[in-house]
């Protein structure tokens, strides 16, 4: 059983700029994808602002998003990084087991990395991320870096959207076909 307080709260500016982007995605129909609330149960609330203060999580999550886009099915997990180095214990294994799973089901699954000091986003592939997750399992590396990172999957700014993974499933389906 895992504990929650405001700690859990540090990626929802990157949440509610993808939950925008997943808006305006819905309205031009190009993507119906839907956050997946994480099942809680409160312990302590703050009857003045009823605010939770403290929780326990009723069961490990999946991804935090799911959905289909122009016909194929994804599943997407948000992290925020502040530094250049990503350690691999920010992603569960249970997370990589349902995205292995997905993955078998002919699913896209990857996640969406925002380096925020740098105010920078990555799509990081199913297939990138398990090179990384298999290297730690080898014993090598528990994290990777930025410059371990392939330029062309930082998502560029200027379009119509916030975060523009759109571009990234693009792709990643380029990438799938060769």
């Amino acid at each position: 059983m895992s504990t929650w307080n405001s700690r859990g709260l540090r990626g929802s500016t990157l949440e509610d700029l993808i939950n925008r982007t997943i808006e305006q995605y819905r309205e031009n129909g190009l993507a119906l994808i839907q956050k997946i609330p994480t099942p809680i149960t409160p312990i302590n609330i703050d009857k003045a602002s009823r605010h939770i203060t403290l929780a326990y999580f009723d069961q490990k999550s999946t991804v935090d998003y799911i959905g289909v886009v122009q016909g194929y099915p994804v599943c997407f997990d948000a992290k925020e990084c502040k530094v250049d180095t990503f350690p691999l214990h920010n992603i569960h294994e249970h997370q990589v087991v349902f995205m292995t799973e997905f993955e078998k089901q002919g699913g896209i699954a990857f996640l969406l990395l925002y380096y925020s000091h740098r105010n920078e986003y990555y799509y990081l592939s199913y297939k990138e991320m398990m090179k990384f997750w298999d290297r730690k399992s080898q014993g090598g590396r528990k994290s990777f870096t930025y410059p371990e990172l392939r330029q062309e999957h930082f998502l560029k700014e200027g379009r119509q959207v916030l975060v523009p993974f759109l571009d990234g499933i693009a792709m990643d389906l380029e990438e799938r076909e060769k």
